[in-house]
């Protein structure tokens, strides 16, 4: 870098330069995750019915999906809304999957963690529920 830029500045004025990241421990992004699900309504918390959650560092496209697909959060199971009789019969539970490393790339702060954390536990709840992305975006959750 020339020595007449102050450090920080891209090298080139004017041209891009790499968007602050805000750096977690797992610990922390666990327990940041933890206090969300803890404030889910005691009401909706019993509600919930054989899910488990995880947090992954990535998402890791499948076969055929774009390769550059870039997901928060991950919902995968039987939303309680489409469960009939023949789904306690042995089923697994559902899995909601909570990625760090896309929620630690958008955030520049502990408290945009927090809140993003929230929001992506709160949405992969909600699908749990059987509310669909086009809902949530229209209560804000999305």
């Amino acid at each position: 870098m020339p020595a007449s830029l102050p450090p920080g500045l891209p090298t080139a004025p004017g041209g891009p330069s790499e968007p602050l990241r805000f750096t977690m421990s797992e610990d922390e992004f666990e327990a940041a995750v933890q206090d969300a699900l803890d404030s889910i309504p005691d009401k909706l918390a019993r509600a919930m019915d054989n899910v488990a959650v995880f947090i992954e560092d990535d998402y890791v496209p499948k076969p055929g999906e774009d390769p550059d697909t870039v997901l928060l959060g991950l919902y995968e199971g039987v939303p309680l809304t489409e469960r009939d009789s023949w789904w306690d019969a042995g089923s697994l539970p559902d899995r909601i999957t909570i990625f760090r490393e896309p929620i630690l790339d958008l955030c520049v702060s502990r408290e945009d963690v927090i809140h993003e954390v929230a929001v992506t536990v709160v949405h992969e709840i909600a699908h749990h529920f059987g509310i669909d992305d086009d809902r949530l975006h229209e209560l804000g959750w999305g």
